[in-house]
């Protein structure tokens, strides 16, 4: 085995720790050496232990396993670290490669504080899957993760990258997938999108258009699946859409002067960028219309 062992603190031999990445939907994806690894590590410390095990189970191998993943990190962290005292531990996440958008990379941080050796076994990956095929510039690109489950938070993010150049990715949960090309349409404008889903797997998708031709196609074929999504990134004419902050006082200014809210839709979306619809649905949830209400 390739183990580069170091000599730890005690002078007795550390084990190395191995970030194995594992297939995100077609097994037969999963490489050589990750087998290899996978049999020969004393232990392996798995984000999804269901997951593994079928992974496990279809190449025969047997080494003993833990779970390690978000809510007993702090538990297992300890004694991941005692087993590297004694041998080599293979890191897994769920799908793809761990330490990215995983707990993993606390670990990795104490392994490599304690003197300890930590290496990559490479392979798939749902972020550079989905990027590679997006069609979209390549060259740079800021990866944000999972989204900000709220609404609220989410926005703000947004917002903060709406004048950024360069190509955008994020992963997303199936039923929060509309809600999020909303927000990206009134915060961002409706610029490119591809939605990247159940890569590598018997449905596979992935689907590119303006992000207003994407809430369209869902509405048609409910989404399945993690989502990667990878968002174009601003041109110089989405660099010129408003903030919802700004639209939403202007709103609130032209309501207050006693215009109808389709007058005051009519002259913002005028100027700030946004389409008609979006800023009738933001000043819509602003003052809501009472029943028979047509203005």
């Amino acid at each position: 085995m390739d183990s580069r062992c170091r000599v730890g603190y005690n002078s007795r031999v550390m084990g190395v720790l191995y970030l194995v990445a594992t297939p995100i939907g077609n097994l037969e994806d999963i490489t050589l050496r990750a087998l290899r690894v996978l049999r020969e590590v004393s232990l392996i410390a798995a984000e999804d232990t269901r997951t593994t095990v079928k992974l496990l189970s279809r190449y025969d191998i047997h080494t003993p396993m833990i779970s390690f993943f978000e809510h007993n990190e702090l538990v297992r962290h300890d004694e991941v670290l005692r087993a590297l005292e004694s041998g080599d531990v293979a890191l897994v996440s769920e799908a793809g490669m761990p330490a990215i958008s995983d707990p993993g990379f606390r670990l990795v941080q104490s392994a490599t504080a304690a003197g300890l050796t930590v290496t990559v076994v490479p392979g798939p990956s749902a972020l550079l899957s989905a990027l590679a095929a997006s069609g979209l510039p390549t060259d740079s690109f800021v990866f944000l993760g999972f989204l900000p489950r709220r609404q609220a938070a989410r926005r703000k993010l947004l917002e903060t990258m709406r004048q950024e150049r360069r190509t955008l990715v994020a992963y997303e949960a199936p039923h929060r997938l509309v809600e999020t090309l909303e927000d990206m349409q009134v915060t961002m404008g409706d610029r490119q999108v591809v939605l990247a889903g159940e890569l590598t797997k018997m449905f596979e998708e992935v689907w590119r258009g303006t992000v207003s031709a994407g809430l369209a196609h869902l509405r048609g074929k409910p989404p399945r699946g993690e989502y990667t999504l990878v968002l174009a990134g601003a041109s110089g004419d989405q660099e010129k859409l408003w903030p919802e902050s700004d639209v939403r006082k202007s709103l609130e200014r032209l309501l207050r002067d006693g215009l109808s809210k389709r007058d005051a839709v009519a002259q913002v979306s005028a100027v700030c960028g946004w389409g008609k619809r979006s800023v009738y649905q933001l000043v819509h949830r602003l003052n809501p219309e009472p029943a028979g209400d047509t203005k």
